[in-house]
């Protein structure tokens, strides 16, 4: 499996993460990852309805150095 892609969305509140997520989403290969890196607090429902919404497979959520990491696996 390649690298993931890695979106920085530090500092920015909702809804920029996941739109920025959304955008970004467009260059990741079928199957590949992407991987957000975020501090809003509202981004774990954030993240959790984006990929019910869209179908995407959220891999992992977690908390790492003060900032929230989310793993997003691109469907399809």
């Amino acid at each position: 499996m390649s690298e993931p892609v890695v979106l920085d969305a530090k500092g920015l509140k909702c809804p920029l993460p996941v739109l920025k997520a959304r955008k970004a989403m467009r260059e990741v290969p079928a199957g590949g990852v992407l991987r957000v890196i975020a501090t809003d607090p509202g981004a774990v429902k954030d993240f959790e309805h984006f990929c019910k919404t869209t179908g995407h497979q959220l891999l992992d959520s977690r908390e790492e150095g003060g900032a929230l990491v989310f793993e997003i696996q691109k469907t399809g």
